[in-house]
């Protein structure tokens, strides 16, 4: 039942009709063989399901595979109480997770590292031009982007920083993809992260992000400015050899690029020699918490690149919180 008001504002209740269908199937499957079953009865969504949606909610109600044809016959609507049909639209239990976005989007012509060579989007095939290579009422579109791999949100594999090292082609997923994560906050202020700031934290086999917020001046001539944070030396040693999986900064460089680095990378060196991606211009890391999430960061695999764009993304648990009565 779901309840409303009247007019007057008396209370009424209103009932929320459930139908089912009960229809005549023969299935045919790909490797020989066939099922036939009559007078069978499925919870459906609304009254107007038709042949190919009902007999695609019943291939999956019964976990049917290797189907090649289903033939609906005899069938009819019923207005009746749903009986918990698996398939049906909208009974799914409510998501225990939430996916978080962690990466800069990537447009035509933005800076990511200043004098750097700038993407270029275009279109290869316009759906104009596409018109005569297909059918009519049928059109396409194609685009092409010119870039380097340090564009936006990326990804550093070891052959970044070594030439002997794995490209973005021998990068294993295990360092990639549904990592645990831990996020590491930075106060404001500080631009070196060391390792007595990551000495509190849980990084072993697992993604560490470093919130600065610095990723509040991306676009604008600060965010690659000399004051910028970075990770030590000494701190990427300690996130080595206590066993991090990969670690990420949501700031222009995981090393200073200030005057008194004098062009030396420390944090690149030390964790790349280890086989540990560096993700960098990462963003969005405020919405997620210390822990209790899996972080993704794969780029495609390409032979012969060494650092490529990458779509970052969190997937949090959600934990229901008890209420007090």
């Amino acid at each position: 039942m779901e309840h409303g008001l009247e007019r007057g504002g008396d209370p009424v209740e209103r009932t929320v009709e459930q139908w089912r269908v009960q229809f005549d199937a023969e299935v045919d499957f790909a490797n020989g063989g066939g099922l036939r079953t009559d007078g069978v009865r499925l919870d459906v969504p609304g009254t107007d399901i038709s042949d190919d949606d009902l007999a695609a909610l019943f291939v999956r109600h019964l976990g049917l595979l290797m189907v090649d044809r289903v033939r609906i016959s005899n069938r009819s609507l019923l207005a009746e109480p749903h009986k918990g049909g698996r398939a049906v639209v909208g009974n799914a239990p409510p998501s225990n997770r939430r996916l978080v976005e962690l990466s800069q989007v990537i447009r035509d012509g933005m800076t990511t590292l200043p004098g750097w060579l700038e993407p270029r989007i275009t279109r290869w095939l316009t759906f104009a031009e596409s018109r005569s290579r297909y059918a009519e009422g049928t059109e396409f579109q194609a685009t092409r982007i010119d870039l380097i791999g340090n564009t936006g949100t990326y990804l550093d594999s070891p052959a970044h920083r070594w030439a002997d090292g794995a490209d973005l082609s021998g990068v294993p997923l295990e360092r990639l993809a549904d990592l645990p994560g831990t996020v590491v906050r930075v106060p404001a202020g500080v631009r070196a992260v060391d390792r007595l700031m990551l000495a509190p934290y849980e990084v072993a086999g697992r993604a560490v992000l470093l919130h600065t917020g610095w990723d509040a001046h991306f676009g604008t001539d600060r965010y690659a400015g000399p004051d910028h944070p970075y990770l030590t030396g000494d701190g990427a040693r300690w996130l080595a050899e206590a066993g991090a999986t990969l670690v990420g900064i949501d700031s222009v460089n995981i090393d200073d690029m200030g005057p008194a680095a004098a062009g030396e990378r420390p944090a690149h060196s030390v964790l790349l020699a280890a086989g540990i991606p560096v993700v960098e211009h990462l963003t969005g890391l405020a919405g997620l918490p210390p822990e209790g999430f899996r972080f993704t960061a794969a780029p495609p695999r390409i032979e012969g690149m060494v650092t490529f764009p990458v779509r970052a993304f969190a997937v949090v648990d959600i934990t229901p919180t008890r209420q007090s009565g």
